[in-house]
């Protein structure tokens, strides 16, 4: 992967956060760091299993794929 595909997304969340900051707004994201360890954990969760041929094509099972 680019280098540079990560530091433009760092790079676009803080503009966002700075935004959202700028207009007294709640942020868009969990408001504590356990929350963000759950996203974390859930995008981990995903990447292990996506590798393997364990799963269900849900989309294919209803009919929209």
């Amino acid at each position: 992967m680019n280098a540079a595909v990560p530091l433009l997304a760092l790079l676009t969340g803080l503009l966002t956060g700075v935004v959202f900051g700028l207009l007294k707004a709640p942020i868009p994201a969990p408001p504590s760091i356990s929350g963000v360890l759950g996203i974390l954990g859930i995008y981990l969760g995903y990447v292990a299993i996506e590798g393997t041929e364990i799963g269900v094509d849900l989309l294919a099972i209803l009919g929209l794929r």
